[in-house]
Order: C-alpha cells, then structure tokens, then sequence
C-alpha cells in the first residue's frame, strides 16, 4: 500500500500533555518556529489531557497568542492512548507528527521526518538506528529500553528499531485505516499497537536518527502498570493476528 508524495504543505503537530507546565510553551514556541519554516499550512494543538497543574492554562493562552494554536482539553485524566486519539481526530492537515510535551524531543528535529515520508507512509524518530542518541538517561533505563525493544520485534517480528518512540509522523490516509477506537491498549503500548497494525496492512515505515534528551523538569510517567502493559501487549498483539488470519 503507498500513498502519494510528500508535499510541505498541510502540517498538523500535536503534544499529548499531561503535567507538563514546565515545558509546554518552550515545545509549543519551538513547535512553532520548525514548522513556519517548512510551510504556512499548518496547525498546533495542544491535548491537555487533564493535567493537575497550570497545562491547560498556559495551552489557552498559548492559543490566543498564536493564531496557528489550539488547545484541546479533557476534563480528567484519561490516559496516553485516549490523548492520541483526541489529537489525531483533532488534526486536519495531511501529515500529522506529534511528540511529547515534555521537552525529550526536539521539534528543530521535525524535517528530518518530513523530508522521509517522501518514500514511506510512517516515519518514526528513532533513537536506535545509526546515527540516534540518547542524552542523559541512567544505565538502568538505557537498558530497559533497549530490551524493550528487542522484546517488541522478536515476539511481533516488527522491523522497526524503535517501536516505543514517542516521535512520529503519520500520513492522513494512513491513520483513516487504523481502527483507533477498537484498539486495547491504554498507556504507551498504543504506539506499539499502531505500528503493529499499519505494518499488518502494508503501509511503508521508516525510520530516522533523532537526538533524545532526558527531561530536566518534571517527573517520568512511566509507572509499574505501564511496563505490565508493555510486557502483555506484544503477545496480544501476535494473538490477534493469527485469530484473524494475518
């Protein structure tokens, strides 16, 4: 399955945010900045995705300030899976790429993954091909990302490198034929899930070295059900494809 050539024009960027008061304005603003640089189409929304602190608040005045903001809120705390979903129904441009909030990825990184859906229909900003990095992670999370990830392509025999990269850029088109509101996973494991399924029907995947820098405010909101998640998913993962035949 292939989709027509990139073109720099029609640019959604969105940030699931969740207690990200520290980080979200310089994301936006630099957000902001790649993107005018690349084309005057394109939008920024902000998913508070029911922060307990001023998120949501700096999202609106985000807003007034630039005309190309929005911000979209939930009135509680759903997860990170429903704050994607809300961001990508949000979108109305035909690329649309989001990271996080909280500063570990760097939106100047953004044309790289542009100029790479020239040839591919998901591009992933990956820390682990050549060229990617990692800045300031402690040996510990080093390595439980690493074997992560080796987890993921061996029990799903996904190709990518970086299955649990939080930095992507997806074809309109592409996430119109992903079932999103039948998908299971709640937490991180919904990236997983979605590269899982576009590979399942055929769509093009690259990958592209990006920088990642351990955030310098605020607090990791990987938790002991999100590393549960992220150990079951792969294996439902598997099962239901050979339910179905894939």
């Amino acid at each position: 399955m292939s989709a027509p050539a990139a073109s720099p024009a029609g640019l959604s960027i969105f940030f699931p945010a969740y207690n990200d008061s520290g980080t979200i304005a310089s994301m936006v603003i630099r957000a902001v900045k790649a993107a005018s640089d690349l084309t005057p189409d394109f939008e920024i929304i902000v998913v508070d995705d029911g922060s307990a602190d001023s998120t949501a608040d700096i999202a609106d005045e985000l807003a007034r300030t630039y005309p190309q903001v929005r911000a979209v809120h939930h009135p509680i705390n759903r997860d990170y899976g429903a704050a994607l979903q809300t961001g990508f129904r949000s979108a109305t441009k035909d690329l649309i790429f989001y990271t996080d909030g909280d500063a570990q990825y760097d939106p100047a990184q953004l044309p790289r993954l542009i100029a790479a859906t020239e040839q591919a229909d998901v591009v992933i900003g990956s820390r682990y091909v050549p060229g990617g990095a990692v800045v300031n992670w402690p040996r510990r999370r080093r390595m439980l990302s690493r074997f992560a990830n080796m987890y993921i392509r061996v029990v799903t025999r996904l190709n990518a490198r970086d299955c649990t990269s939080g930095y992507r850029c997806w074809r309109r088109d592409v996430l119109a034929s992903l079932p999103l509101d039948r998908f299971r996973s709640d937490g991180y494991s919904f990236l997983v899930e979605m590269l899982h399924v576009a590979a399942s029907q055929g769509w093009r995947t690259a990958e592209v070295p990006i920088t990642f820098v351990e955030r310098r405010v605020g607090q990791s909101k990987l938790s002991a059900g999100v590393l549960m998640e992220s150990m079951l998913t792969p294996w439902r993962l598997v099962a239901t494809r050979t339910r179905s035949g894939r």
